[in-house]
């Protein structure tokens, strides 16, 4: 299980997990030469790519084996590995599966490259096989990486919960203690928090804080919306506009004028009183760091709700 860093090296995080889980077969009785075979085969890999952590080689306790995953070609090493290590799995009765969060920072080629391993791995019927969970580009970026991921991969998107779960989110924890929540408070949370799980976790944790005894009421819910919104703005929100450039804080700003979204690119142009061309390379690097996707062709919106009304609060147009 890792997680994908923002301009990290894929085969730098696929290493270290790699070799545990090839360590952790190998101590199986009826392990056999394959599992060797695997980790000589990363020994190769490692070094073919240069992996390192902290400044320092990473390395596994054998001789790489020649010829195996060691061209220096990510595509074709990452296939010769994924199959190795399938190989090992198959006979040890067992199964590789590579859980990798924020999928959305991974290099158009190295995601293209891991793509085409699995694919080939499929194809081969080898248990190895990924899970990944990131921002809703993940899809496009799939398509774009390698034109056949749409068929390989079962792409779950996973939005705003309803009312029903986002209703027993709040409630079926408190109960647990003995506290209920009147129907108007339940409503008037889900309202403010549009059924995102981050921010009804906030809005339950301030709820529980400011509520003097069961059932919390709306006037609870008032309280915790102010509490939750200056966290929010302290923490969440902050956090993702400090790792802007000036030019990306301004279109963003600009989006945020024209309302929770999404915006037609040409709407938010307008505002910014500059040509769509002109603008286009700023909106793409906020897609590359997750700020906001496309949901429709020329369509724009923010990853997280509420992010325009934060910005509306704390930025001049």
């Amino acid at each position: 299980m890792v997680e994908a860093p923002e301009g990290g090296s894929l085969p730098a995080l696929l290493a270290s997990p790699l070799r545990a889980a090839l360590v952790k077969i190998s101590r199986k009785k009826a392990a056999g030469e394959l599992v060797k075979r695997a980790l000589r085969a990363l020994a190769g890999f490692a070094s073919a790519m240069k992996v390192e952590y902290q400044g320092v080689k990473f390395g596994v306790d054998l001789d790489a084996e020649p010829g195996v995953a060691d061209s220096g070609n990510l595509e074709h090493d990452l296939l010769d590995l994924f199959r190795v290590a399938g190989e090992a799995a198959q006979e040890n009765k067992t199964a590789l599966i590579l859980f990798v969060d924020e999928l959305q920072y991974l290099k158009r080629s190295q995601f293209g490259a891991m793509i085409a391993a699995l694919h080939r791995i499929a194809q081969m019927q080898l248990p190895v096989a990924l899970v990944g969970a990131g921002l809703p580009q993940i899809v496009a970026r799939a398509g774009e990486a390698k034109s056949y991921a749409e068929r390989l991969f079962s792409f779950a998107d996973i939005g705003p919960l309803k009312d029903a779960p986002a209703a027993l989110a709040l409630e079926a924890p408190a109960q647990s203690y003995g506290v209920a929540y009147e129907r108007a408070a339940i409503e008037e949370i889900i309202r403010r928090t549009r059924g995102y799980p981050y921010f009804l976790q906030e809005w339950g944790k301030h709820c529980w804080d400011s509520a003097k005894a069961s059932p919390v009421t709306v006037a609870d819910v008032d309280t915790a919306t102010a509490d939750a919104i200056l966290e929010l703005d302290a923490t969440f929100f902050r956090v993702r506009l400090d790792r802007l450039t000036p030019a990306q804080k301004r279109y963003l700003r600009a989006m945020a004028e024209l309302g929770p979204g999404p915006h037609r690119s040409g709407k938010v142009a307008e505002v910014l009183d500059k040509r769509v061309t002109s603008v286009a390379p700023t909106r793409a690097l906020l897609i590359e760091k997750g700020m906001i996707y496309s949901p429709a062709h020329g369509d724009t919106a923010f990853t997280v709700p509420l992010f325009d009304e934060y910005l509306r609060r704390t930025m001049p147009l």
